[in-house]
């Protein structure tokens, strides 16, 4: 696709220039034989399982689009849910998962663990919503479409929920060969809802049914800036298991206490970040009404240098956060497409202002990890400031899903007809809204007409 003045784009051309871009990376750095996607487009990166949720979740976006045939997403699809039904199994080190979980991080060739990972809850939860994706959207009669729902379903149901509970109420992080369970739990709210939904839901192995109240039991209600939210510092907590699931007009016992529900505290978050960026209470460079958002990113590496007299240390990858930080002026644009369904005005002035003020740092409208303008002109880095090497998967896939949920709610169409979701829901408490509707009164599965 050829460079444009974002200026002279129309919103509608704009996002898809952005959609687009974002879509591309699956096709780029996908190993076909398998459909295993890495990580990050840096070289020799693993292959992550959340980035293979995202893929299955982003391929009925790029067939509906028109940006990839449905034999060719199907063909993905298969060769990535053939690999996760025959990869080994067991306790031991070199394998692909356990219990029905997967590694973190996987061979891209071997689909073997690497880097003596844990294996991951999340971001299994993660890979587990692209299945069930899959399985909705390739509704058609042939063998290819057939294998797709039987694997999808097979996949989901042999998830050993229970056993991740370890034995406390609520779900473990993560779990190692030699050590374990991992000695932290979920704390407060976070991207893990999607993990309890997929979790109680379960046919056979579920979690308790108090795991959900008990995860509930950890939040943080505060008041910031005149908003009251359900505190996450990062943004992806508040976009991530929105990405699958709908959760404007149902309510929780939580939030129906709080007379509020999940899509209007992401709602609120997105604007408290930028008004949090108003306030720049450590003098950033460039942050304002148009450059905000804090989340989880690459970052400039660890040093520490003076802003506005005062000495800040600069992370890595890390989880930055806004009002309570961390912060080190490291700015990651993929939030506003993410955050386009909660507050399209806010993020499209965003999205506008990085292409005008900030066009360093995009890749031909692929957005990177993070960028971080108040470096600019200093020792090590250019005259643009510091600027994400690499792009991540897990960040172009949260752009392609919520810019279409924004567009057209295929994704949330597609899972509001799943019977797994809708029972997880109804297991966690949830009520109202298009819960209260039969299932066959939503848009249902799309079968590519």
């Amino acid at each position: 696709m050829p460079e444009a003045n974002p200026a002279a784009l129309s919103d509608d051309d704009l996002l898809d220039r952005y959609q687009r871009a974002a879509f591309g990376y699956f096709l780029e750095n996908v190993n076909p034989d398998n459909g295993l996607v890495a990580d990050t487009s840096r070289p020799n990166s693993p292959a992550s399982i959340a980035v293979v949720g995202f893929a299955l979740s982003c391929y009925p976006i790029g067939v509906e689009r028109g940006w990839m045939t449905r034999a060719a997403a199907a063909e993905l699809t298969l060769a990535a849910l053939r690999f996760f039904s025959a990869s080994p199994q067991n306790g031991g080190d070199n394998v692909t998962g356990h219990k029905g979980f997967y590694y973190h991080f996987l061979d891209m060739r071997t689909g073997l663990r690497v880097w003596r990972c844990e294996l991951s809850m999340v971001d299994t939860a993660l890979l587990m919503a692209g299945i069930l994706v899959a399985g909705a959207y390739f509704s058609g009669g042939d063998e290819g479409e057939a294998e797709i729902r039987q694997l999808a379903e097979a996949l989901y149901r042999r998830v050993d929920w229970r056993w991740a509970q370890g034995s406390s109420p609520t779900l473990r992080q993560g779990w190692k060969p030699k050590s374990g369970f991992l000695h932290y739990g979920w704390e407060g709210y976070n991207e893990a809802t999607i993990l309890y939904v997929l979790s109680m839901a379960s046919p056979d192995s579920p979690t308790s049914d108090d795991s959900y109240e008990a995860w509930t039991a950890t939040y943080q209600w505060e008041n910031i800036y005149g908003h009251d939210v359900l505190y996450g510092g990062p943004l992806f907590m508040h976009q991530f298991s929105h990405a699958w699931i709908d959760f404007a007009g149902i309510r929780d016992a939580f939030m129906r206490e709080k007379n509020s529900d999940y899509f209007e505290n992401s709602r609120r978050a997105t604007y408290l970040h930028r008004d949090y960026a108003r306030h720049n209470p450590y003098g950033f460079d460039g942050y304002g009404e148009n450059l905000w958002g804090l989340s989880a990113g690459d970052g400039p590496g660890g040093f520490r240098a003076s802003v506005e007299r005062r000495r800040h240390r600069f992370s890595g990858y890390a989880a930055r956060g806004a009002p309570f930080g961390p912060d080190d002026g490291t700015i990651a644009p993929w939030s506003y497409p993410a955050s386009l369904p909660f507050a399209p005005d806010i993020c499209l002035a965003a999205m506008r202002h990085l292409g005008e003020r900030y066009p360093q740092v995009m890749d031909n409208f692929r957005l990177p990890s993070g960028f971080n303008p108040t470096l600019a002109n200093r020792r090590k880095f250019g005259r643009d400031g510091w600027v994400s090497e690499g792009h991540y998967g897990l960040d172009q896939g949260i752009v392609v899903m919520m810019i279409e949920n924004h567009r057209s709610r295929l994704i949330w169409e597609l899972m509001r007809s799943n019977p797994h979701i809708r029972r997880g829901l109804g297991k966690a408490g949830f009520t109202g809204g298009w819960l209260a509707q039969p299932a066959g009164s939503t848009s249902g599965a799309y079968d590519g007409a």
